[in-house]
């Protein structure tokens, strides 16, 4: 392939609700808009809105480091990603010798855009690794078959835990974000207690992500106690909102 292709245009923001649902996953209800009139234009409504041709062949275009596998239970375009994204590499914890084979590392193609874009955004922030608790994870083995799934079990939501820097310094959700359950994480009244670079830094990740709309979905540690230690991120296909808790 040639030289890395810049992403697409970025969007702007809408706000829905969050609430609980049963299977542990935060279930969205569309609120009253509050960005753009048309949300269509967003990358994350653009990117989930893909089929896999599509989506594939604007990997492609932009020479992401990503290598098909060959099924994934309720994923589109599952693949791998095979080499750093403007950089910056997107990993679980696990040795390195079980991550090639490790379901938690597939990713839908979708979400692979998405990530294409927030490395450009770390990479000014000197992040070289992104250490994640998961992408896949995998549905029931009952789960019908060709039938899409969506978040984790569809390949399109990513558990980062820790931002690793150039200077070998890390930055840690848990440890360095700072958050309040019931707090706002962006915009008026949002603000870490106690501040620190480090929680600054980790808000504008998370803030400047939101902002651009890369993602249709991003949970905070003020969400709620099972996000305390990560971010999670993630494409919804069929969405037109926006969460940012």
């Amino acid at each position: 392939m040639g030289g890395r292709r810049a992403p697409l245009a970025l969007g702007a923001l809408v706000a829905v609700a969050v609430m609980g649902s049963t299977d542990g996953a935060a279930a969205i209800v569309a609120g009253p808009a509050m960005g753009p009139p048309d949300p269509v234009s967003s990358p994350a409504v653009r990117y989930a809105s893909l089929d896999r041709g599509a989506c594939m062949a604007e990997l492609e275009r932009r020479s992401v480091p990503w290598k098909p596998v060959d099924s994934a239970r309720g994923v589109l375009a599952p693949g791998r990603l095979t080499g750093p994204l403007h950089g910056v590499t997107f990993r679980t914890g696990i040795p390195a010798r079980q991550r090639a084979t490790s379901p938690w590392e597939i990713v839908d193609c979708r979400l692979a855009l998405a990530l294409d874009d927030f490395a450009l955004q770390l990479a000014a922030h000197d992040v070289v690794e992104v250490i994640h608790y998961s992408v896949y994870r995998p549905p029931a083995a009952k789960w019908p078959e060709g039938k899409l799934a969506s978040r984790h079990p569809g390949a399109l939501a990513i558990d980062a835990g820790s931002f690793v820097k150039r200077d070998g310094t890390t930055l840690q959700v848990e440890r360095d974000f700072h958050g309040h359950i019931g707090s706002v994480p962006c915009g008026q009244g949002s603000a870490p207690v106690p501040s620190s670079p480090q929680s600054r830094e980790l808000r504008s990740i998370v803030c400047d992500a939101a902002d651009a709309h890369l993602f249709n979905v991003v949970l905070t540690p003020d969400f709620n106690w099972p996000h305390r230690n990560h971010f999670h991120r993630e494409a919804t296909a069929g969405a037109r909102w926006f969460v940012v808790r």
